[in-house]
């Protein structure tokens, strides 16, 4: 059912679209020394937005220090309340018909991991 609602999601949710933004977004944040590590958050949502059906966002072991928060509020700061906010707005238009309920939670999924996506890993 996971690959199911997958295919689903890259054809009819936006899926490759949102992939694809995190994506280059990433590698050019990769450009500069400084935006490495906000870089490498924005492949991982890349990854989790591309297949994002049976895959679990929780804490990080250990991740949940000091470096995370700081990290998190630069984040947030820069552009982290902008994307979350995107999808939570896509969240709402797709929970309005009872097809789109599954892909609304995808989304809800996504936009609590990119508002704070340092000290947290996907399983």
């Amino acid at each position: 059912m996971n690959a199911f609602g997958n295919i689903l999601w890259v054809i009819l949710g936006g899926g490759i679209f949102i992939f694809f933004e995190y994506l280059i977004a990433g590698l050019l944040l990769c450009l500069t020394i400084i935006g490495i590590p906000f870089g490498i958050q924005a492949v991982r949502l890349a990854f989790l937005s591309l297949i994002p059906f049976g895959k679990e966002v929780g804490p990080a072991e250990g991740g949940e220090g000091c470096l995370s928060t700081i990290m998190n509020i630069i984040w947030i700061l820069i552009g982290g309340i902008w994307v979350a906010l995107t999808h939570v707005l896509f969240a709402v238009l797709m929970a309005i018909t009872i097809i789109g309920i599954p892909f609304a939670k995808q989304h809800m999924k996504l936009a609590a991991f990119s508002f704070t996506p340092f000290g947290r890993q996907i399983r």
